[in-house]
């Protein structure tokens, strides 16, 4: 799962005009089942029932379009570009109208390691961590909660 998910990251920056058409047709094509039915397959044969699968498969892919469309929306690409911006933020804020956006602006300012790659590798592994196969099936139920610890 996190290799298909860094895969579709992937995909879906080279192609940003793709996100909204994923999954949008009532009548998806060969590739998009066979592609539907081997992730679905992958999570059932991991002890996931039907509906959990189908579940867990929402999950990723709404983490991945959003975090896309997130990244492909923000002001800049570069750590450097994210400094300037963090600077003239820091800058321009009204001193303590704002001090949990600053003091997170601030720990963000400089730092040399900031990566999308990373922050989408964080996000992803707290989903996929969190992501268990069905307690005896508990979780087969539409209408009941989905415990993930």
């Amino acid at each position: 799962m996190r290799g298909r998910a860094a895969s579709a990251r992937a995909a879906l920056r080279r192609h940003p005009w793709a996100v909204g058409l994923m999954d949008s047709r009532s009548t998806p094509g060969p590739s998009t089942l066979r592609h539907h039915d081997a992730v679905l397959g992958a999570l059932r044969a991991g002890g996931f029932s039907p509906v959990r699968a189908a579940r867990a498969f929402s999950l990723i892919d709404s983490y991945v379009y959003g975090f896309v469309l997130q990244e492909l929306s923000l002001p800049f690409t570069t750590a450097a570009e994210l400094d300037v911006i963090v600077d003239g933020l820091l800058r321009e804020l009204p001193a303590g109208d704002y001090p949990h956006l600053t003091e997170v602006a601030a720990a963000y300012a400089g730092r040399p390691d900031h990566d999308g790659d990373a922050e989408f590798e964080f996000g992803l592994g707290l989903i996929i961590g969190a992501l268990r196969p069905d307690d005896a099936g508990r979780a087969s139920a539409p209408s009941q909660p989905t415990r993930l610890s």
